[in-house]
């Protein structure tokens, strides 16, 4: 029988149904590329931190390796969240986290302006494209 096979019992198995998967918008889509590749950046800007010591006395410089690992593991984990309004609101908490890291060392400034911009488009321009599409399936009955 094609498409069917048998198991370590020599019984034929069924074939799975595909599952169904979720509608992701433009919104989500963009936004969860954005904060994934920030992550890896802002992992380079905790070894930043650490190789140049620029966190202030009395802090060891490894913490910036620390600093830097879990905000880009909060990162990646704000990306899978980014469905919902409130992960979008938390996006933009890790845009301002970071570019308030500038008090440690000014380049971060200039990371989290730039990734902050992207991110900026990627939930304004992507929430346009999710309405827009949104109102071109109810005129044609999609």
């Amino acid at each position: 029988m094609a498409g069917v096979s048998a198991d370590a019992s020599g019984q034929a198995r069924t074939p799975r149904t595909p599952r169904v998967r979720r509608q992701r918008g433009a919104r989500e889509s963009l936004a969860s590329i954005v904060l994934g590749f920030e992550s890896i950046i802002v992992f380079l800007g905790g070894l930043v931190l650490y190789g140049l010591k620029a966190l202030p006395a009395g802090i060891e410089p490894w913490w910036g390796i620390v600093i830097g690992a879990v905000l880009a593991v909060a990162l990646i984990a704000t990306s899978g969240l980014v469905r919902y309004d409130w992960g979008i609101a938390l996006g933009w908490f890790w845009q301002v986290l970071i570019i308030a890291g500038g008090l440690l060392e000014p380049a971060l400034v200039v990371v989290g302006v730039i990734f902050g911009a992207m991110y900026a488009y990627a939930t304004i321009k992507g929430g346009a494209l999710d309405r827009r599409n949104a109102a071109r399936a109810a005129t044609n009955g999609d």
